[in-house]
């Protein structure tokens, strides 16, 4: 008998009914909701009289992305009346239904993927479900934690269930050892440009290897993140000591409790006999720091390389592709990267805005300012990693480096903070980059937070390791 994969087992304790086409019921275990599916989702259940099957400790709700980051905002501002309406709506419902719900004062508030699993909502072995695409990030922790359309999470909210296709398996095994400077987030951008956005169309990866080991929750998450953009809905890692750590200390329970918990969390883990659909590898000893040329995150080269030619690009669709990547994002084929200049920074976003990200971003800036005439911002992850980086001194390197400090939530990922960019270069630390994405005619290249904050302080696209004497 063939072992399982770690999918596999979660799936099967998941599993409510087998049903044609490969699909199956599974129980949802916890869901987390923000102002905009969640909230419209949750007024229609209560116009209609219906009262939702999940219970209030299955819930967590946050108001993250049309919230206002700025400084003074208070708790229903949003850059439109929309927007504040919406976020209005989720803590009326959430109140009604008793569920929980992060105001933007508290210290608990962020964005959803980054405050979920600070508050200890995310466990290993659990199913999770959120209207937002970046859910996978939560799988880091060892949860089949996937994305759902509007629809789908009012089915869950009625039969603490959902009807999904059962996906294929993919194995991604990560080995070498990162380099200073080098990051998740460039491991990332270099699978995406060998595989392309369709790596994992239909298929649940689960990442491996030394590496992976060898990441802190923080670089497991941006992995997981950034797995959205390779065509899956769900990325898993197998929880180990360093998950273990990380649920010591944000679970709110006894001692004995977690460590009872931990016992069964270890079982957690493909078996060493486990046969994948699928399998790749990539070794990252000589990876260098990465940065995107185009408009998809598979457009992405190593700083000290060129913007690529479209003719190299591949097939007719892949070289007209990039052509209009090029014509957009107005660059030429073979223009060193590292001479583009660019007009604003952000650092920000659910992949990269925890506080070891605004650590390494620190730790260019200090003692350094930001180009003349660049703007830049950053918001951290969550009010929680906030408070630590002001205590840290971060917040000080920021400002003084000429960066804009705001408070906690999506922000510019999606240019929805005010005011809003327009035909400008952006070098963002976020995870998409399609026309448009940042604002009218903004034109953005996905780094790290480092690379970004390196950036910023050159004025053009530059390798971070140039200017910590690392290279």
């Amino acid at each position: 008998m063939r072992g399982e994969t770690l999918f596999a087992k979660i799936w099967k304790r998941h599993q409510v009914a087998d049903l044609p086409g490969d699909r199956a019921a599974l129980l949802i275990d916890r869901m987390t909701l923000h102002e905009l599916s969640g909230g419209y989702a949750l007024r229609d259940m209560r116009a209609a009289g219906e009262m939702p099957s999940l219970q209030p400790d299955q819930v967590l709700a946050v108001a993250d992305h049309a919230i206002s980051t700025a400084p003074d905002r208070g708790s229903h501002d949003s850059i439109s009346p929309a927007g504040s309406q919406m976020i209005a709506s989720l803590e009326e419902s959430c109140a009604a239904l008793r569920y929980r719900y992060v105001r933007p004062q508290e210290k608990a508030h962020g964005i959803v993927h980054v405050a979920a699993p600070e508050q200890g909502f995310v466990l290993p072995g659990i199913t999770l479900v959120c209207g937002d695409s970046h859910t996978c990030t939560l799988g880091a922790f060892g949860a089949l934690a996937f994305a759902v359309g509007s629809s789908e999470v009012t089915t869950v909210l009625r039969h603490s269930a959902l009807i999904v296709e059962r996906p294929k398996t993919l194995r991604i095994d990560l080995t070498g050892h990162l380099s200073a400077q080098v990051s998740a987030k460039d491991v990332a951008l270099r699978l995406l440009a060998l595989h392309g956005v369709k790596l994992a169309l239909g298929y649940v990866i689960e990442f491996s290897g030394p590496l992976v080991g060898s990441l802190s929750m923080e670089g497991r998450m941006t992995l997981c993140n950034m797995a959205a953009e390779m065509g899956t809905r769900y990325a898993l890692i197998a929880p180990d000591e360093t998950t273990f750590d990380a649920l010591r200390r944000s679970v709110p329970a006894r001692p004995e409790q977690i460590e009872a918990a931990i016992s069964h969390w270890r079982t957690l883990k493909s078996d060493h006999d486990a046969v994948f659909e699928r399998e790749l590898a990539l070794d990252v000893s000589n990876l260098v720091p990465q940065v995107t040329w185009g408009t998809t995150p598979m457009h992405s080269v190593g700083i000290p390389d060129s913007v690529p030619d479209p003719s190299e690009a591949g097939d007719a669709a892949a070289q007209a592709a990039a052509k209009q990547a090029l014509n957009y994002m107005r660059l030429e084929p073979g223009q060193p990267i590292s001479s583009v200049p660019i007009d604003a920074a952000f650092i920000g976003s659910c992949t990269n805005a925890r506080i070891s990200d605004l650590r390494a971003a620190a730790a260019i800036l200090k003692g350094r300012k930001i180009s003349p005439g660049i703007r830049a911002m950053c918001t951290p992850g969550s009010m929680a990693v906030r408070a630590e980086a002001e205590a840290e001194g971060l917040d000080r390197i920021f400002i003084d480096a000429g960066f804009e400090w705001r408070k906690s939530g999506c922000s510019n990922c999606g240019g929805r903070e005010g005011p809003i960019w327009r035909d400008l270069r952006v070098i963002s630390s976020t995870n998409r980059n399609f026309e448009n994405r940042q604002g009218p005619g903004t034109r953005t290249h996905l780094a790290s937070p480092a690379t970004v904050a390196a950036s910023a302080v050159t004025g053009r696209i530059t390798d971070p390791r140039a200017l910590l004497g690392d290279l």
